[in-house]
């Protein structure tokens, strides 16, 4: 397809100004499900002469990233990839994942199934203790999930509740019908069980999140916890892992300690410093060493690859993202009454009149160039999706749903059908009631990409009629607090997702009732479809798993909430002073107790 002139221009424009970055956004920065982490049982060895090239004790790290972290460290709060940048150091769960994306052990050695599958028993690591000395148990897990699950949680700001909705008792707990917490039980200090309503295909995946200290938030109120001390302040932030959150500059600078008594090994590094500095200046900083890597949520900018490639002090990791960037369509918005409380509920929601057509929705996904979007902005390394699963996951149906290519003289011929033409002459249309029809098209700052596709995207619509109020972008901080619920008169939106890679299940994103659902989409037929693919006895085929989520898929691609613009390529770079670097396929952040520098 030959591209228009308008977009041509565009484009050639922003090549001239030299401002193309490479995406991702929020991408984990928004992520909805906690990355797992963790580490493996290796031992680093002790310490030697630099002169040997083998690890040794000490030094100091520096990290970048484009946008300041939103200030909540705590892993059952934390809105943004940016402050997973701290936590994922910091916390840990009872298991990792591998580089096949099989599940490890972590804080727990070891774990066993019952004979239907409704109980998951972990045996724990003995002599772990938190960051101040206190000793780490099976009550810290159970407290930990008991939070999750509590009355409270979610108006509280709390979106993680996919981890725990499918233990047992789950309603009765989190309605306040009953006190007793039947879903996660400690048997003894170092023995917990995961006790699950049904047989539970993704068990694994729900026992994975970060562990809290039962002894730190005990006495602090559920609502209260995102603004309490162990929850924003450094030296207060308390963990498991390798390195502590010692102190800040607001804005600027997060410091991370070694935790020398961490209980797989004394880390070799002495500090990690992250640095926030625009995404236009990180080459920069990496070629003369003030930083030595840029990895999550954004990496570097796909057009600086040569030029990163080229350095002789750097080494490269690309790989597939884990994730994918959208622009939103509000099918539905909140009321006032239920954004201030944090009430998720379908039936409340009002339907947003200007996206209520499939059809004009779909002529939307026609009329947007995302194969040129890739290859004008990523330089190609990318690729166009039609699904809201990750690629790397076998449930990805990369076939079977409506693929959208670019098409706006179909978009245009959809658009006039649905009754959607100028009426008036000023190159724009109105509805099908012939008022006045503009859509609003929401972003925010600290991806670059991000803020160029925003014009770009708005100029493709335009060039079918359709009348696009591209408004000043927001902060993310802002902008995420009211996507999630003041967003009334909100229509089009740019955000990225980071997937959690423990299974495809898309359900704590799209299902009608998840958090992070901010199109408010609500179909009971693609519901009960994610209901089906983790309801035993059938869920544990995966084969049957794979047809009910290709099902889904298509269903998603014919309403279309979101138009999945596109799956970019990870790329991460690092100093080659600093070693023992293993990435994983959803992150670099992978045994940083083995990180070392030679110099």
């Amino acid at each position: 397809m030959k591209l228009n002139k308008k977009w041509l221009l565009m484009l050639m424009l922003i090549l001239l100004l030299g401002v193309l970055a490479a995406c991702s956004g929020e991408t984990t920065s928004e992520t909805p499900e906690e990355d797992p982490g963790g580490a493996t049982e290796e031992d680093p060895a002790e310490e030697e002469d630099p002169a040997t090239g083998e690890p040794q004790m000490g030094g100091t790290v520096t990290g970048a990233m484009d946008t300041a972290p939103g200030g909540i460290f705590n892993p059952i709060f934390y809105k943004d990839s940016y402050e997973s940048n701290i936590t994922s150091f910091v916390f840990e769960g009872l298991v990792s994942q591998d580089e096949d994306l099989q599940f490890i052990p972590s804080l727990a050695s070891d774990w066993e199934f019952n004979e239907d599958q409704t109980e998951l028993t972990f045996t724990l690591e003995e002599g772990v203790q938190w960051q101040d000395g206190e000793p780490f148990t099976a009550d810290d897990v159970v407290f930990t999930y008991k939070t999750l699950a509590s009355p409270g949680y979610v108006e509280a700001g709390g979106v993680r509740t996919d981890y725990v909705v499918r233990l047992l008792g789950y309603e009765e707990f989190s309605s306040g019908a009953t006190d007793e917490f039947q879903g996660v039980v400690a048997e003894d200090d170092y023995t917990v069980t995961f006790k699950f309503a049904e047989p539970n295909v993704t068990a694994l995946k729900d026992a994975a999140f970060s562990i809290i200290p039962e002894h730190v938030f005990a006495d602090i109120p559920i609502a209260d916890i995102p603004s309490a001390g162990p929850t924003l302040n450094p030296g207060e932030v308390i963990g498991t892992g390798p390195f502590k959150f010692t102190e800040m500059i607001e804005g600027e600078q997060y410091i991370l300690e070694k935790n020398p008594d961490y209980w797989k090994a004394e880390p070799y590094l002495d500090s990690i410093i992250w640095r926030v500095v625009d995404q236009a200046v990180i080459i920069g900083l990496l070629e003369t060493g003030e930083i030595d890597f840029v990895a999550d949520p954004n990496g570097f900018q796909a057009a600086d690859y040569e030029t990163v490639a080229a350095l002789d002090n750097v080494e490269i990791i690309e790989q597939p993202d884990f994730g994918y960037q959208l622009m939103g369509m509000m099918q539905n918005h909140m009321t006032e009454e239920d954004a201030a409380s944090g009430t998720i509920n379908p039936d409340n929601w009002v339907p947003n009149e200007k996206l209520a057509d499939q059809s004009v929705r779909q002529a939307i996904a026609y009329a947007i160039n995302r194969q040129g979007i890739i290859d004008g902005l990523l330089y190609g390394r990318g690729e166009v999706i039609n699904a809201p699963i990750a690629t790397q996951f076998w449930a990805y149906d990369g076939e079977n749903p409506n693929q959208y290519p670019f098409d706006p003289d179909l978009a245009k011929e959809m658009l006039d059908e649905a009754g959607y033409v100028d009426t008036d002459g000023d190159g724009f249309r109105e509805n099908a009631d012939g008022e006045e029809w503009v859509l609003n098209l929401d972003y925010p700052t600290g991806n670059q990409l991000r803020e160029r596709s925003a014009p770009i995207i708005e100029q493709m619509l335009e060039d079918v009629g359709i009348n696009i109020n591209l408004r000043q972008p927001m902060e993310f901080a802002a902008y995420a607090d009211e996507l999630t619920g003041t967003n009334t008169d909100w229509d089009l939106y740019l955000l990225g997702w980071a997937l959690g890679s423990g299974d495809p299940d898309p359900s704590g994103l799209w299902k009608s009732t998840a958090a992070y659902n901010y199109s408010r989409w609500n179909n009971p037929e693609a519901d009960q479809l994610l209901e089906d693919a983790l309801t035993p006895p059938d869920a544990f085929d995966q084969e049957y798993r794979t047809q009910v989520y290709s099902d889904w898929q298509v269903m998603y691609q014919e309403e279309l909430p979101a138009l999945i613009l596109y799956a970019q390529n990870s790329l991460w770079a690092y100093n080659d002073r600093l070693q023992g670097v293993k990435a994983m396929p959803a992150s670099m952040y992978y045994d940083p107790h083995l990180w070392y520098v030679t110099e």
